[in-house]
């Protein structure tokens, strides 16, 4: 027997060393795939050579002489730390995932590809200046040669077994595009699912399911809320005259729920961005002084890179953050103009109905007469399988997406595909030297619309709506319509002078957070894409108006405030139901009277606390919208942000007509819906007192391949941490979701702003970057806005 015993054991033997030299195989090439960091390296098309200093976070200052060089070298530098993470990004928007990852990407390729944003780019680039597609050609030969440089392809494409594709120009144009996608979605689909209620329910119901008005609305014109929709009566629409079955049939309130919130983690489901800023009038330095924090997905790498770019011929010295696949600073201060975005919100796309040509299935109607369908067939390719054919109908009017509530054809127009709404004019604000001509560039800078806040050395500050906005004509924009008659439709763009913007306000201080920023005539001229709640724009308003002398540190503790004002009116009543309920939720009761009043990772009962108002809002959705949903079972749109407030209304009006016919009475609801929030508040924790809002909104920042290969997610992903925030506060924060950056800054003093960006530079899990950083963004703590000392020094020579 021993014998037997000792063959195992020298056979587990042999088995553990080929364990440890295919280790040691895999850490070569893994450490094969680092960036180059120090010493020299060649790169050709350079005129002179350029300097990349790294500083002890991993965040370059690439300096040469001439524009065009630093471009070159920032492609090579993103394409050494990011190219992975720019690869996605660009096959995400053309729609060509499954050609990387196979069928697990076919149904992404599917919904995008109908935007044939591939082909669209190659125009929009042919279109650009010869200075802009010099710039755009370097930034890709950069690209290509850091790729190239490499000792190893990027270590995702060794686990995926595959070779990474060549970078083109276009690819850029293409990453911009993705964030288009990103913050503006790629259908209209809240236009169609706006559509689907107006056609299921009285119009008065509509109006106040899909009231915008707000008490809660801090605009920056000081332009007033609109006035609430009324809540129609029981002779317009009445709960109580429908069968009861038809409130078991319809999508239950927690999968409502569940879409309502970011514990749900769809980070879609909860709206964030934060810019603002205070003219020189309030700072202690007399110069402005502009904060951002832009809230998107939370994914290792994170969405953007730090950088700060100096060229010497051109007198540029920009930083802030770029976006890898691009060759420019999205956000930050170049000493004299600093600035910021949050998304608009803003309408930029409709459904067009589609009406076809009488007697002619392959015409359609247009205001110049019948016109045939644009046919393409996409070929989208599939690693391991086969190759998909989708047909795409374009119209003049955009590719036909869907069909409306009455299942006629509609066609998306959007800004997105229209000529002259992408471009790089962006590019240009690095070279920005005042207030005035900062807003001008930025009101023709070819990106998804957003809230520009800026600021100057000078001390003046303003906002504009950056970003193209089509002009409108004949139809409601609001659901989906025929464009087929005379002086209908889009008929251009929105002329540069006529962009909104509010520059030098009364009050010295400017601010957005995704909610209503104007009224009136610019109001109308933007449009309601489903803004967010106020309640957060105007708690930033508040601190603001109160700060005299202020500094970045002031900013920060803007950044970090979690103190839920809006939820408090929400406690209270809490406090009521519970108080006149069942004993058995005594517990609870103590902890919703004893809230801190803040979103505090260990607050118990600022969970209930939320957890009602999640509950309560889901529900009168659900009882408000139950025949949409009954007619369309695929309808799965989530209460609008802004429909807590009608929710509010609700309690305290108690409208009898408008209540769920199984219960006796609003108190009755309300009972049952304290109840949920009590039981899926402590679901899952034992007692409910260890059920902290920490343990709901822990944030999970995760690589794209750790999902598929959870053995690697230790390796790959940030490690789960308990987080304060929420929707409604300035620190907004989810699981998934949250500050993708922050940081304060006064254009010319650098040197004195902070900087927060979650995860870190690198996107190789061994570089000693990948991670720098990413405890100062969850703990609040300040680091320099500015690059540190350089630690690391490469020079790029021509070659």
């Amino acid at each position: 027997m021993r014998r037997p015993a000792k063959l195992l054991l020298r056979a587990l033997a042999w088995l553990a060393l080929l364990a440890l030299l295919a280790a040691f195989v895999i850490w070569i090439a893994l450490r094969a795939s680092l960036p180059q960091v120090d010493g020299k390296a060649a790169l050709a098309g350079l005129y002179v050579p350029v300097r990349v200093e790294r500083d002890a976070l991993g965040v370059p200052v690439i300096r040469g002489r001439t524009r065009v060089d630093v471009a070159r070298a920032t492609g090579y530098v993103h394409a050494q730390e990011r190219f992975f993470q720019m690869d996605l990004t660009r096959r995400a928007a053309a729609g060509e995932l499954a050609e990387l990852l196979g069928p697990a990407g076919l149904e992404a390729d599917r919904r995008l590809r109908v935007h044939r944003f591939r082909a669209r780019a190659g125009a929009m680039l042919a279109s650009a200046s010869p200075s802009e597609r010099e710039l755009v050609e370097a930034y890709a030969q950069g690209v290509n040669a850091g790729l190239e440089a490499l000792g190893a392809r990027p270590f995702e494409y060794l686990l995926l077994r595959a070779k990474p594709v060549a970078w083109r120009p276009e690819d850029v144009l293409l990453t911009a595009l993705a964030m288009w996608l990103d913050l503006q979605g790629s259908g209209a689909w809240h236009e169609q699912q706006m559509d689907r209620l107006a056609t299921a329910l009285p119009g008065p119901l509509y109006l106040l399911i899909t009231d915008g008005a707000s008490p809660w609305d801090a605009a920056l014109d000081g332009s007033p809320a609109a006035r609430p929709a009324e809540i129609p009566g029981p002779e317009v629409y009445d709960l109580r005259r429908l069968d009861r079955g038809i409130f078991e049939g319809a999508s239950s309130a927690e999968e409502n729920r569940l879409r309502l919130t970011g514990l749900a983690e769809e980070p879609s489901s909860i709206v964030g961005s934060n810019n603002w800023a205070l003219a020189g009038a309030r700072t202690a330095s007399g110069r402005a002084l502009v904060a951002n924090d832009m809230h998107l997905g939370l994914r290792v790498p994170n969405t953007w890179y730090r950088l700060r770019l100096v060229v010497d011929d051109a007198d540029v010295d920009v930083t802030g953050v770029s976006l890898p696949g691009t060759p420019l600073v999205v956000a930050g201060s170049n000493g004299r103009i600093a600035w910021g975005f949050t998304n608009s919100y803003g309408d930029y796309q409709d459904q067009v109905v589609v009406e076809p040509a009488e007697g002619d299935a392959g015409r359609y109607r247009t205001p110049e007469g019948p016109r045939a369908f644009e046919v393409h067939e996409e070929r989208i390719a599939v690693r391991g399988g086969a190759p998909e054919t989708l047909r795409v109908q374009e119209t003049v009017w955009g590719p036909v997406v869907g069909e409306d509530a009455r299942g006629r054809p509609v066609a998306l127009a959007w800004t997105a595909h229209r000529t002259g709404a992408v471009n790089l004019g962006l590019l240009h604000m690095e070279r920005a030297r005042a207030l005035d001509a900062a807003v001008t560039l930025l009101a023709q800078a070819g990106i998804p619309a957003q809230n520009a806040i800026v600021g100057d050395a000078e001390g003046r500050i303003g906002w504009v709506l950056a970003g193209r906005i089509p002009e409108r004509r004949g139809f409601d924009p609001s659901l989906p319509a025929s464009w087929s008659g005379p002086g209908t439709g889009w008929s251009g763009w929105v002329e540069r002078d006529l962009q909104p913007r509010v520059v030098d306000p009364g009050d010295d201080a400017a601010w957005s957070a995704n909610a209503r920023v104007v009224g009136g005539e610019l109001l109308a001229l933007i449009g309601d894409g489903g803004y967010a709640h106020g309640a957060r724009a105007r708690q930033i308003r508040d601190r603001l108006l109160s700060l005299r002398e202020a500094a970045p540190a002031d900013f920060l503790r803007i950044h970090l405030d979690d103190e839920a004002r809006y939820l408090e009116q929400w406690q209270q009543l809490l406090v009521g139901v519970l108080e006149a309920g069942s004993q058995a939720n005594a517990e609870a009761l103590r902890l919703v009277r004893g809230w801190s009043g803040h979103a505090a990772t260990g607050d118990s009962g600022y969970r209930i606390v939320r957890e009602f108002e999640r509950v309560v809002t889901a529900t009168a959705f659900d009882m408000l919208t139950v025949e949409a949903r009954a007619r369309w079972p695929g309808f799965r749109w989530r209460a609008p942000a802004r429909f807590t407030d009608v929710a509010w209304r609700l309690t305290q009006e108690r409208p009898e007509h408008l209540l769920d016919p199984r219960y006796a009475g609003w108190d009755a609801w309300l009972a049952a819906a304290a109840d949920a929030a009590v039981r899926d508040a402590g679901d899952g924790c034992g007692a409910i007192r260890s059920c902290t809002w920490g343990r709901a909104n822990t944030v999970r920042m995760r690589h794209p391949l750790s999902a598929a290969v959870p053995l690697l997610a230790t390796l790959l992903d940030m490690p789960a941490t308990e987080v304060p925030g929420d929707w409604s506060v300035p620190r907004v924060q989810a699981p998934r979701f949250g500050a993708s950056e922050r940081f304060a800054v006064e254009p010319g003093r650098e040197a004195d702003g902070y900087f927060h960006m979650p995860g870190g530079q690198s996107g190789h899990p061994l570089s000693p970057w990948y991670r720098a950083g990413h405890d100062a963004w969850v703990r609040g703590d300040p680091t320099p806005f500015l690059p540190g000392p350089a630690e690391h020094v490469l020079v790029l020579s021509p070659r």
